[in-house]
């Protein structure tokens, strides 16, 4: 005999009761029109930057690493020139130039 304040169990696989079903879905809907209405107020909150941006950003990436490395090659060449040492000079400051431009470029995008 089952007891007054539980309710009988259900052999598994049967379905459940009518209202139990709905109670369910209507709590995910809930559930999911809040978490909708959350994600809308924070996009509000903080919008994501428009293409003009986003290309503004490559640009900048972009010269933040071929500066150095042509200030590198043009620095080279001049040393190069004065001590008539091949490429001596170049070589080196053209790894140096492109090296201080990938990592001023990583810090960029990794500011806060």
């Amino acid at each position: 005999m089952a007891e007054p304040d539980r309710a009988p169990e259900r052999p598994q696989g049967a379905p459940s009761p009518k209202g139990a079903n709905h109670r369910a879905a209507g709590d995910s809907l809930a559930g999911a029109a809040r978490r909708a209405a959350e994600r809308s107020e924070q996009g509000r909150a903080d919008p994501e930057p428009s293409l003009g941006v986003r290309l503004g950003q490559i640009g900048i990436l972009g010269w933040t690493i071929v500066v150095p490395t042509l200030l590198g090659v043009v620095v080279g060449r001049w040393l190069d020139r004065s001590f008539a040492t091949g490429v001596f000079f170049s070589a080196p400051l053209i790894m140096i130039g492109a090296a201080f431009g990938l990592w001023s470029a990583w810090k960029w995008m990794h500011r806060p």
